[in-house]
């Protein structure tokens, strides 16, 4: 009895997802055109052998884009309890001053490096 709850929240969340699975099949759009087709934003030909290599630039940006979202996820925290914390926020804020000035050398290397142009001969 104490489960009741979990069990309407698990069938209800259950119900939901199968409509939106079905609802999303029975009104797309299945008839492909010259924009459905056409190359991807990275660059990819979708109807390309699917064993060509793939240019390791374009991991390489995946990566620098996950790096810099979880230095966001790790600063938000810290933002919302910055406001209880002494003047210049004791030793967190130099943590986390200490952390953003890593990453910035980080981008400033990539940068110099030339790892964010893409079109770059490395």
């Amino acid at each position: 009895m104490e489960y009741q709850s979990l069990l309407i929240l698990l069938s209800v969340s259950g119900a939901l997802s199968i409509v939106i699975l079905f609802s999303s099949y029975l009104f797309s759009n299945k008839a492909p055109d010259t924009e459905k087709v056409s190359v991807y934003e990275c660059g990819f030909d979708p109807f390309d052998n699917p064993g060509s290599p793939i240019s390791v630039r374009f991991f390489l940006i995946g990566i620098l884009f996950l790096i810099f979202d979880l230095e966001i996820s790790f600063l938000f925290p810290w933002a919302t309890a910055f406001g209880g914390l002494p003047i210049l926020g004791g030793w967190s804020f130099w943590v986390v001053i200490t952390f953003l000035f890593i990453l910035t050398l980080g981008l400033v290397y990539e940068w110099v490096e030339g790892g964010l142009e893409w079109d770059s001969p490395n």
